[in-house]
């Protein structure tokens, strides 16, 4: 679910890059917050996220108490992959950022009234040097955690198999690289003007 919601999302985003000042992301956004549906599939899409968070928290804890005497000596990468090892760190700059994200963009226009326009809000943040970093760097978080929260996904619902799991694995990583260039590549185009 999260997965498709990235997809929309990233869909959304390339909106910005019409030659129109602005018009088709605007009228995107304007679905957004008037549609029912859209309304609804936010309340669980909130819910995704808040049930992704504490089950991710709840198997951390349950693996540390699993063994709470570490290993005489670390092989860390003999078994696990660095973004299975750090999908706590990933997980928690991406929430990080979420809450940023939301404050700038979505909480104003949805709860405070504001009435102006979301693709100048949009252009004006990314003329910040320092939110296009945080951006960026989170974007590059949030590819490290899909790259590995996509395959896991498959085996968690019992869907992964020896005989193709490669192919999960490749497709993950495909999915995450789409992701990280197609989210990262907005602020850089806004950023150093390209799309003008």
């Amino acid at each position: 679910f999260l997965c498709f919601f990235l997809c929309e999302h990233l869909y959304g985003n390339l909106l910005l890059y019409y030659n129109d000042h602005g018009h088709q992301y605007e009228l995107y956004t304007h679905i957004l917050t008037r549609t029912l549906l859209i309304r609804i599939i936010e309340y669980v899409l909130f819910a995704a996220f808040i049930i992704h968070a504490i089950d991710a928290l709840m198997l951390t804890l349950a693996n540390r108490n699993a063994r709470p005497v570490g290993y005489a000596m670390q092989k860390q990468g003999a078994n696990s992959s660095w973004n299975s090892r750090n999908m706590g760190l990933t997980g928690s700059v991406i929430l990080f950022f979420l809450v940023v994200h939301l404050r700038m963009f979505f909480f104003p226009h949805r709860f405070l009234d504001v009435h102006g326009s979301m693709y100048q809000d949009v252009v004006d943040a990314f003329q910040d040097w320092r939110y296009s970093a945080f951006y960026i760097f989170s974007v590059i978080c949030l590819g490290f955690h899909l790259s590995h929260g996509f395959q896991s996904a498959f085996q968690t619902l019992g869907l992964n198999n020896k005989n193709y799991a490669s192919i999960i694995k490749m497709i993950g990583i495909g999915f995450a690289l789409i992701m990280t260039i197609g989210f990262a590549s907005v602020p850089i185009m806004f950023y150093f003007q390209i799309i003008k």
